[in-house]
């Protein structure tokens, strides 16, 4: 089993910066895929980023250039770093941990942008 502890989430007014962590615990797999996913009210849980073992990132189009994701292997820690907020980008992020053999989430992590 694996644990995903997610913090970092808030409100934060349009053009503001934001940054998520996910914290993996329990049986930890070196070569696992981590992503971060968001799901819109009403919408499907949609990736936003991933980040292979090795580091090798792919971001939804939407995100990319404004959002970062990385990780530290050594933590077991995966990061989003997300500027240039938008309204849209509203929406409850879920971490996501692959073993290759069992996929895990985290409870979700609430983001919503404002004024």
């Amino acid at each position: 089993q694996v644990q995903l502890a997610e913090s970092g989430g808030g409100l934060v007014q349009p053009g503001g910066s934001l940054t998520l962590s996910c914290a993996a615990s329990g049986s930890i797999s070196s070569i696992a895929l981590m992503a971060w996913y968001r799901q819109a009210p009403g919408k499907q849980r949609d990736m936003v980023a991933t980040i292979t073992s090795r580091g090798v990132t792919n971001y939804v189009d939407s995100v990319r250039g404004r959002f970062i994701i990385s990780r530290d292997n050594a933590k077991n820690t995966v990061y989003l770093q997300m500027s240039s907020l938008k309204p849209e980008d509203t929406a409850p992020y879920y971490c996501y941990y692959n073993t290759g053999l069992r996929i895990y989430w985290g409870q979700g992590i609430q983001v919503t942008v404002s004024s």
